[in-house]
């Protein structure tokens, strides 16, 4: 008796010695390839990661953290079937950390990335549209939540034209899924609008942040105009397919079917009126049927359109300040606001239009557009308000100084406002004329409806 359990005890001190042996290796093991990585020498670190990738594939997360710069970076330097082979195994790593490591694996994420990756490599790997956009599909499907990648909503969405315009996709499959990727972008700017307007104070400025938050806000930048850039591409790829003399006969055919489906109404009135086919009976009937079904924000804000259209303005505006009392959300509320205010502003009710605009900024202080409005309708009306020549063109550097306004708080609009700034400021008075005219330093009052003042640059 004594004997067994001597050699039970012998065989389990033998098997946890050769497995903390093991184990020690296997640290070993991933400490130089991790150091490997982390000097950027991918080369050499290889073996050793591939090592361990097959022995040990559960001692750490670093397996396929590093492994996926690993096999990128031998993608990079490769060619033909060893690309290939080292593309197919990158896809094989992507599962294997889904299996290893499901929790700080996303699945919306990882296969759109692989479905990326198939796409950028397509004639290498042999894969079809069909299967690219079925890739992309089931993504999306599985986890949309996680599907975030800019450049891969935008590769699905234009697979989707692509087989369209092969006739192997309908019309209302291709808008359904533009509203798809769009309402998913518009989460998107929304969720990443309001994680900004946190480091913002109430004039739209960024306040004093510390390092970590510093970096945190730039990240929220850059997301904003890589969406605020596929958001216009996309728009873009749709271009003329869903023009008024495509959607009117489609959503007039499919009325009837969908009348008591509030999504499909909710859509067709969007598209309809964003693509300016608002003036059709359609619109309407689509507007009060959804008001009737599921009244909102959006078509109480409709029906002030309409209201408007019939010359009831008091009525339109009790309308348009039901919607945005309807509405909850603050970043959903500046949308209207800014709709609102546009609709004045192409009436050329300008005071109005100023109003509103600003209500959407106090709504989201990142809606730079609204200050590129308001500098736009500064600029439209200088002939109108001043007293002379000089007065008249001093408007554009007001207009100048509230297109500034719109580079700072939103880096969607940098590069628009620093083109309406030079534009501005060519039309205003220049140097030797506020040489000439001796009133440099001047404090300039604004009349007609913008009662506003402007400084005459000091030379």
């Amino acid at each position: 008796m004594k004997i067994k359990i001597y050699l039970i005890v012998s065989i389990l001190f033998l098997s946890i010695t050769s497995i903390l042996a093991q184990t020690d290796e296997d640290l070993q093991k991933l400490s130089i390839f991790s150091e490997y990585v982390k000097a950027k020498n991918y080369n050499a670190a290889y073996a050793p990661w591939m090592e361990l990738r097959i022995a040990s594939p559960r001692i750490n997360k670093a397996i396929y953290v590093f492994g996926d710069r690993i096999l990128t970076d031998k993608i990079s330097n490769s060619e033909g079937e060893e690309k290939t082979k080292y593309i197919l195994d990158l896809l094989k790593l992507w599962e294997e950390r889904r299996t290893v490591f499901p929790n700080i694996t996303p699945q919306g994420a990882y296969l759109a990335k692989a479905s990326q990756l198939k796409y950028d490599n397509q004639k290498l790997l042999g894969e079809s549209k069909e299967d690219l956009y079925t890739a992309f599909d089931a993504a999306y499907i599985t986890d949309a939540k996680t599907f975030t990648n800019p450049k891969s909503l935008y590769t699905y969405f234009s697979l989707m034209v692509g087989l369209y315009d092969s006739s192997l996709k309908s019309a209302q499959e291709l808008f359904g899924k533009y509203d798809d990727i769009s309402e998913k972008i518009d989460f998107e700017v929304k969720n990443y609008t309001n994680k900004r307007n946190a480091f913002l104070g109430e004039d739209g400025e960024v306040l004093e942040l510390s390092r970590k938050d510093t970096s945190r806000l730039k990240s929220y930048n850059s997301y904003l105009r890589a969406y605020n850039q596929i958001a216009g591409s996309i728009d873009t790829k749709l271009g003329s397919r869903a023009n008024c003399e495509n959607l009117i006969p489609l959503y007039q055919r499919d009325f009837e079917a969908f009348k008591n489906d509030g999504v499909w109404l909710q859509r067709a009135m969007n598209r309809m009126y964003a693509k300016g086919c608002n003036d059709d009976a359609l619109f309407v009937q689509i507007v009060e049927q959804k008001n009737a079904l599921e009244p909102n924000a959006d078509t109480a804000f409709y029906l002030g359109i309409l209201k408007d259209k019939a010359g009831k303005s008091s009525e339109a505006l009790s309308f348009y300040n039901q919607a945005v009392a309807l509405e909850t959300s603050s970043f959903e509320k500046s949308k209207i606001l800014y709709k609102i205010a546009t609709n004045f502003k192409k009436k050329s009710r300008y005071g109005q239009a100023r109003a509103y605009y600003k209500k959407a900024l106090k709504a989201n202080p990142s809606m730079g557009k609204a200050h590129l409005a308001i500098a736009a309708m500064y600029a439209k009306s200088a002939n109108n308000c001043g007293t002379d020549n000089f007065s008249k063109r001093a408007v554009y550097w007001l207009a100048a100084k509230e297109a500034a306004k719109a580079g700072r708080i939103d880096p969607t609009m940098k590069k628009n406002a620093k083109k309406s700034i030079a534009n501005y400021d060519a039309k205003a008075p220049q140097k030797s004329e506020i040489f000439s005219s001796g009133r440099t330093g001047q404090v300039i009052p604004v009349g007609c409806w913008i009662q506003r003042s402007v400084t005459v640059p000091a030379l």
